[in-house]
């Protein structure tokens, strides 16, 4: 499962995707991007790494981040739909998380990531922990894992 598989099937069933993400710094777009013809797919990727641009860019509602944290479900559910409706895109991914070192607590350890991905109507809103402690370890493999996730939902 590669980046070079999902170009190509984005490429031939004619998909659109777009992204917001926070604690991966624009890692999946330089990703998505990297490859010749991306701009067939790619519509746009927004790095939402502050609340404010949580708040301002995708319309997360602040009582969200307030109740839950801007490392949530919530939060990671409210930004992918928001997406979906700024960007129209076919595919729509949404990534909040911890990648550490510091900014983490005992109910959000470093490497907690939340990905949500909207297809159509399709919500996929997913936990997951990474148990290394290395930033961009964690952020290279939210970026394999959503890979992964995308290519088994477009099948």
């Amino acid at each position: 499962m590669s980046i070079q598989l999902l170009h190509k099937k984005l490429i031939n069933k004619k998909l659109t995707i777009s992204v917001a993400e926070s604690c991966t710094g624009g890692l999946l777009a330089h990703n998505l991007t990297k490859l010749a013809n991306s701009s067939k797919y790619f519509q746009m990727g927004l790095t939402t790494y502050s609340n404010q641009a949580k708040i301002k860019i995708l319309k997360v509602n602040k009582n969200i981040i307030k109740k839950y944290g801007a490392v949530s479900k919530e939060c990671c559910k409210s930004m992918v739909q928001n997406l979906s409706k700024i960007s129209k895109s076919k595919i729509n991914v949404s990534i909040t998380g911890i990648a550490g070192p510091g900014g983490s607590s005992k109910n959000k350890p470093v490497g907690l990531v939340y990905i949500g991905i909207k297809n159509d109507k399709t919500l996929l809103i997913e936990e997951n922990f990474f148990k290394t402690k290395k930033r961009y370890s964690i952020q290279s493999l939210t970026v394999k894992k959503v890979i992964k996730t995308i290519l088994k939902t477009i099948y």
